[in-house]
């Protein structure tokens, strides 16, 4: 995965420090602000199975907020992301949120279509992302 993150993502170009610290600062997930966390785990035989997807939903400024969405390397494609998505449209509905929202970013054509086609609709970048990360490409689905 480090191979494909810095391919994708060009970790391998010099940036200013101060740049990379509020980047990740911005992508910083608190344990304190995490509402839930839902884990798939695939039966494939092995010690409690093998985890396969993995996504978070986070308290940022009174918005419920989708985080860490992840779906294993040769896993993708077969409904993973959707059935993580599904589960943390439940829990924000049993938890009373109006909407989820989400950030990410131009060079993941692959999430930006899967949220698309689930029903996020684009909204303008939100703090921190607009200073942080401007390329960003953000999202909301209201929860009914």
């Amino acid at each position: 995965m480090d191979a494909e993150m810095t391919v994708r993502y060009h970790r391998d170009v010099v940036e200013p420090v101060a740049v990379v610290e509020a980047r990740n600062a911005a992508l910083t997930v608190h344990p304190s602000n995490v509402l839930a966390t839902v884990l798939v785990v695939a039966d494939d035989g092995a010690d409690g199975g093998t985890p396969v997807g993995h996504a978070l939903v986070q308290s940022r400024d009174g918005e419920w907020e989708v985080k860490r969405v992840i779906v294993a390397d040769g896993q993708r494609g077969r409904g993973i992301g959707r059935l993580l998505m599904a589960e943390l449209e439940t829990v924000a509905r049993e938890g009373g949120a109006s909407r989820l929202i989400l950030q990410t970013g131009d060079r993941q054509p692959d999430a930006v279509a899967l949220y698309e086609k689930i029903g996020f609709t684009r909204i303008p970048t939100y703090e921190p992302y607009v200073t942080t990360i401007p390329q960003s490409i953000c999202f909301e689905k209201p929860i009914v």
